[in-house]
């Protein structure tokens, strides 16, 4: 790995590299993993690629992001013609996006927390999209029944919500536990996740989302492609 930067933040420090193999650009916070790109900013994550193909196949215009990182699926959506707005506490991960992971201009882009952001602005999204993490967890709030219940106020009548949820393994019940606080608010709840696969990423999915079929790769990153493909093969819904 080559280091390209270390920035201090008001959430820790955040360190940008560059993968010697494959040029892969890594957003890294206080030592835990935020995003990763190819020299084009599109995402080397399985998950992020997820997320993308189920927005798509929803046919949402307008996305609101909690959470930003590198902001890669951000670029990716707004490189489709999806409108965009990301949010993030972290004052210093869009200045970061924009320069070493190619957020576009067109990506609107709001420093705040994504409770009070929801409490403070009255537009509805078709989809909304929770990737907010404090270290390895979502933070407390971003995940109680007040807050799924603020979001769905926000959300179009047509609309999604996903959220990105890690789990350790099979007897990890956090992406469950979520669903399950998600159902007191929507009635179509399912859960997307690769059973049998530690340190995982599992995407719950709330609203209108009885049809989404299991997403695939839509846009091919100049490395990985195999392995994301592959990845999203084996991803499947569980719920």
């Amino acid at each position: 790995m080559i280091k390209l930067a270390d920035f201090d933040s008001p959430f820790g420090p955040i360190t940008i590299l560059r993968a010697k193999t494959t040029g892969a650009v890594i957003y890294e916070q206080a030592g835990n993993f935020q995003s990763e790109c190819d020299s084009n900013g599109i995402s080397l994550v399985a998950y992020i690629h997820a997320l993308y193909a189920l927005i798509c196949e929803a046919k949402a215009h307008s996305v609101l992001v909690i959470g930003g990182g590198g902001g890669t699926l951000g670029t990716m959506l707004a490189r489709n013609g999806h409108n965009v707005t990301m949010v993030d506490v972290n004052p210093a991960s869009f200045p970061l996006a924009r320069v070493y992971f190619n957020l576009p201009d067109s990506v609107h882009c709001v420093v705040a927390d994504g409770r009070e952001f929801l409490l403070s602005h009255a537009r509805c999204h078709d989809a909304i999209v929770l990737d907010a993490y404090h270290g390895d967890r979502i933070p407390a709030h971003l995940q109680s029944l007040a807050f799924f219940r603020l979001v769905a106020s926000r959300l179009a009548g047509h609309g999604v919500v996903l959220a990105n949820v890690h789990v350790a393994n099979d007897a990890d019940i956090a992406a469950e536990r979520m669903a399950d606080c998600m159902a007191n608010v929507w009635p179509g709840v399912r859960l997307l996740d690769t059973k049998g696969l530690n340190g995982r990423n599992a995407i719950v999915l709330a609203g209108a989302v009885a049809r989404l079929n299991k997403p695939s790769l839509l846009i091919t990153p100049a490395a990985e492609a195999n392995v994301i493909d592959a990845e999203l093969a084996q991803m499947d819904f569980t719920r």
